[in-house]
């Protein structure tokens, strides 16, 4: 029986309330292999299929030209399912990206006009009136449309089956060039952007797709409130307590409080849809009761382990083995559970080890500071949290009900997404930002089993599902009720609409004509107390 250090290792995974925006001292500097978010979800038009989203290279501001952002070609991305209930990868799907410089005396990375733009009649000796000058607007990935798409990336996807020297690989593309969308330049340059991207999306052999490329942020989060110390805003609520909902403002999931500081921003974003029955233990599809049910979800970026800069004319020289520079499970540990002196470590350990982590949540500090901060600025005693050890975030850490089946090997405890693959999607119009959290209520038509933690979808409000969980909401009837059930950030959506099929994701804001504007923000213009 493993140790009781053990068995509440991490179980703050999905306590925090960011996501893995700079979250580590090593990714902090290396960016480009920075993940910021790791969603799964049972696809919303084909519940036999599951999406695996992994963003990456976060606040990534549209207008920062005239490279933009692609992604790094040294960098392996992956993204893994755990599908027998022990912390390694059974299955995993690995992406490698190749950059083509297809206008190499151009000052920037993507040009482009109208049918195209010739030199006038007052051209400056040396290029004669009447020469082409400016290629046709960008509206293709490929052929004719796409002569002013500079630089331009095609990846590699690779189905990997079991873990070590046995493992077999599987390449997917089946002899085709997938292009990655680009990041959105503008109107002038990409005219009609959503169709420019909707020819990422490529469909492979066994129903699988794929798309890569920049989108919005679907990330959501007052940050600025986050990290001034937890300084949850006030007069954002109508209750006049920081950071606690009323009722009204807690069912307005389509209104936002407070700033969203990830609006306006883009990310690089992998996704990947699959048929569920090339995920689990036994290749079946199966009913939510079933032990084979749910698997456990993340992911991870990793560079080669050496790398020799030499003539700049040539390519740098790199090693063949890779090094894991990070990986993602839960939303998200690194920035308020793990200890700073730790957290390049657990970006490059692995989930099976997760053992040695067990310090950091054995009694998290986040919970006693929230606690803290509610007893001085609003009253005393009024936000009491369940003494440690913490075994109430057991299931978010472990295969254990109610997410998985009764009799699932709950594993050993490890930062995996967990999701069970026999709930359905909800439909739109009954979906909740608070996911799993709504089966907690009384109210068993507003339930919502398909969203965080159980998996994540893209509008799961991971800020208010986390911090309720943090102060004791899943300990029982003592710690589920007001304020506990009604504390969160006031940013109930993303700044974006988000797509209902796959890759489900928003189109990456306009280089020109991007704000960094959250629509619909209410209770919070101008200075934002």
């Amino acid at each position: 029986m493993l140790p009781l250090v053990a068995l509440v290792l991490l179980a703050t995974a999905g306590d925090t309330f960011a996501s893995n925006h700079r979250e580590a001292p090593l990714t902090a500097l290396d960016t480009k292999a920075d993940i910021t978010d790791l969603y799964a979800f049972v696809s919303y038009d084909d519940p036999s299929k599951l999406t695996l989203i992994l963003d990456v290279d976060p606040f990534l501001e549209p207008s920062n030209g005239p490279n933009f952002f692609p992604f790094d070609p040294e960098i392996e991305y992956a993204i893994h399912v755990d599908n027998d209930h022990d912390a390694v990868e059974d299955v995993s799907f690995t992406f490698r990206f190749e950059t083509e410089n297809r206008l190499p005396g151009v000052f920037t990375g993507f040009v482009g006009a109208g049918g195209g733009i010739a030199a006038p009649a007052n051209s400056p000796a040396g290029v004669p009136p009447g020469t082409p000058l400016i290629p046709p607007a960008i509206t293709a990935l490929d052929g004719p449309g796409s002569e002013g798409l500079g630089i331009r990336q095609h990846y590699s996807v690779t189905m990997v089956r079991g873990f070590g020297p046995r493992a077999t690989s599987t390449p997917l593309a089946g002899g085709r060039v997938l292009f990655a969308a680009p990041s959105n330049a503008g109107p002038r340059t990409m005219p009609d952007y959503a169709s420019l991207a909707d020819q990422a999306v490529y469909t492979l052999d066994q129903g699988i797709k794929v798309f890569a490329g920049t989108v919005e942020d679907p990330f959501f989060i007052d940050l600025g409130a986050a990290f001034d110390s937890v300084n949850l805003r006030t007069d954002a609520f109508e209750t006049g307590v920081p950071g606690v909902l009323s009722d009204s403002q807690d069912v307005a999931d389509g209104v936002n409080y407070a700033p969203d500081d990830v609006a306006g921003f883009n990310v690089n974003a992998i996704a990947i849809e699959v048929p569920i029955s090339m995920l689990t233990a036994d290749g079946q599809q199966h009913d939510p009761s079933h032990p084979d049910a749910t698997i456990g979800v993340w992911g991870t970026t990793a560079r080669p382990r050496v790398k020799i800069l030499r003539d700049p004319r040539l390519d740098p020289v790199l090693a063949s083995q890779l090094v894991q520079i990070q990986r993602v499970g839960n939303p998200l540990i690194n920035e308020l559970i793990i200890g700073t002196g730790s957290k390049d470590l657990f970006s490059r350990s692995y989930p099976r080890n997760d053992r040695r982590f067990a310090d950091f949540a054995l009694d998290p500090l986040l919970a006693r500071v929230l606690n803290a901060a509610y007893d001085a600025t609003v009253a005393p005693g009024v936000l009491p949290v369940p003494d440690p050890p913490r075994v109430d975030l057991l299931p978010l850490v472990q295969y254990l009900p109610p997410i998985a089946a009764p009799g699932t090997s709950p594993g050993p405890v490890a930062d995996l997404l967990r999701l069970n693959t026999g709930i359905p999607p909800t439909p739109a119009a009954q979906r909740s930002r608070l996911g799993f959290l709504t089966l907690l209520d009384d109210e068993p038509a507003n339930d919502d089993a398909a969203g965080f933690p159980n998996g994540r979808r893209l509008t799961d409000d991971v800020v208010d599902i986390a911090l309720r969980a943090v102060v004791g909401v899943l300990a029982g009837p003592d710690y589920n009720r007001f304020p506990h059930n009604r504390v969160g950030d006031g940013v109930n959506r993303n700044d974006q609409p988000l797509r209902e099929t796959f890759p489900y994701l928003g189109y990456a804001h306009s280089a020109r004509d991007s704000r960094h504007v959250d629509p619909g923000e209410t209770g919070c213009t101008g200075t934002c107390p």
